[in-house]
Parts: C-alpha cells; structure tokens; sequence
C-alpha cells in the first residue's frame, strides 16, 4: 500500500487520516535509527503531515519537539503537496520498553521541554506557536498545542510499529476535528468511537488504508470522503543549496576549506552527502570575495 492521506468530513466533524509506513522506513534508512527514534521521527512526520493538510500549496509548516531528553530535538518539514521530512538528533538511542509494553517515545523525547510548531504561509513571518509537553508521546503533545496555542479542540493518533529488525511495519495517524456546528450528541458519539479504536499502527498493519482509518473514527456517521494525497519523503536539499551555505560562510572559513582541498556536506534532514573539490571551493571563494 502506497503511503497516502485522505481528508474526509461527516455531520459536525472533520477527518484527516495517513499512512506513512514506507516513509518512516526511508525515514529510518537516512538516518539510521534506533526503535526509539524511529519511533518519534515517524510520529513527527506523520503529525507534520496532518498539520500541513489544511495549508494552502506552497506553504509549509515546522514542528519540532524539545524535551531535553536522549534522543534531543526531533523535527519534521512538511507541505500540503504530501512531502515531508525528518531528522532527530540522537537516532542511536536504546531505552527498554515502557510500563506498558511500548516503544518507549516519552522516555526519548523526554517531557521537560516544548512542542513548536512553525506555519509558513507566505506572510513575511511565519506564524510560531509552542506549548509545554505533556508526556513527550508526541500524539497528546500535539492535542493539547491545538487545544491551548490555537484554540482547536482536536484528537490527534499517531503511530509506528517497528520489528526486531528496526523496520517499520506499520505507521500512520489521524487528526480528527469537530466543526463549530457539532452537537453534544455527535461529539459524544466520537467519544465513544475514540474510546474503542485500535492503535493507528495496528490498524496499518493489519491492511487499513486511511479510509478505512476513516470508516473506524467515524462509525456511525455518513461520511463524504473528499481528497487523497501521495505521501513521500523528500528533502529540498541540494548541491546549490549547499553552495549558498558554504558561501555564507566567512572568508576564513572558506579558504581553510580551499586550503583542505576538498570538502563533503552533509544534510542534516535527509543524509544526503555533497562533495566539494578543490576547484569548486576556490570558485566558491572568490566569488564569496567579490560580494563583501
């Protein structure tokens, strides 16, 4: 099944439900990560992914987790188009199963700390909003940002099944909003639907596509399933982007870089490495030269 995510709405309530396991695996491949920070990257991600669903194309948004736990900052860009991508800071850590049985996620993100997230929308700032965490689950992070920092009442799943092997076998999430016109009976009525609703990464596995997700949220409710995104991770990382990083170096900076001869870059978000000869660094110098 392709990863992809699904918006749909119903009486007083709207959906948006994703599956995300090949990215957190591509995720999981860049950055060579642990359990641990498999899981909260892909939880991330897949919580960017939702926030970004109601942007408009070429907008974005930002969220990054600090917790001051082992795994640091973990961060996910994502757009509307379906595009994200991720990095965590320590994807090498190893913590022993949580009291219920779980990858433990808060263990790694830590709770002491904060949830920012960062909507671009073609304003000349972007839009910052951030909330204390609660438990570093990511999940009920992101619940209680929308609730407090935006004023949206919202229940946000997330989830990543990762095996033995450090592969994924399962991931997705869903974000599920009431509308102002919701009744006390309807909110009820999802309450209930919430309260028996398997693990999202559960659910994936088992073969759930997002309508599905979808079908199992809004049991009982006439559903008017409206658009489906593909879903991908992808970096904006490139050789010029990096050339206009190296450029903003200062001038000591880059003629060290000249006098090493060559020199490789590597993206934090995506892995990629870019190699720089000696050539193109001295080309890179003098021109850095002539804009002072």
């Amino acid at each position: 099944m392709k990863d992809h995510l699904v918006k749909a709405v119903a009486d007083g309530v709207r959906v948006y439900a994703a599956v995300t396991t090949d990215l957190v695996n591509e995720a999981i491949r860049r950055h060579d990560c642990y359990p641990v920070a498999a899981a909260a990257l892909g939880r991330t991600m897949t919580g960017a992914l939702l926030f970004a669903a109601n942007l408009k194309n070429k907008e974005a948004v930002t969220i990054t987790f600090d917790g001051h736990g082992p795994l640091g900052k973990v961060t996910a860009d994502a757009v509307p188009e379906g595009f994200v991508r991720g990095a965590v800071g320590n994807p090498h850590v190893n913590l022993p199963l949580n009291a219920k049985g779980k990858i433990d996620v808060g263990g790694g993100v830590g709770a002491d700390g904060m949830v920012t997230v960062t909507r671009f929308t073609g304003l000349r700032n972007p839009v910052t909003g951030s909330t204390a965490l609660t438990d570093g689950e990511i999940a009920d992070d992101l619940t209680k940002y929308l609730y407090d920092s935006e004023q949206t009442p919202s229940s946000v799943g997330l989830g990543v099944l990762v095996d033995p092997d450090f592969r994924c076998i399962g991931a997705g999430g869903f974000l599920l909003q009431p509308l102002p016109d919701a009744t006390e009976e309807t909110i009820g009525r999802l309450e209930e639907n919430l309260s028996h609703v398997q693990s999202v990464s559960h659910l994936v596995e088992q073969g759930l596509d997002a309508k599905g997700i979808i079908a199992e949220l809004l049991r009982g409710f006439a559903v008017d399933y409206l658009t489906t995104t593909d879903l991908a991770f992808r970096c904006t990382c490139s050789k010029q982007r990096i050339s206009e990083v190296l450029l903003s170096l200062g001038l000591n900076d880059l003629k060290s870089l000249v006098e090493d001869g060559k020199a490789e870059v590597v993206c934090h978000f995506c892995g990629e490495r870019y190699a720089f000869t000696g050539e193109e660094l001295q080309a890179l110098y003098e021109k850095a030269a002539a804009q002072r």
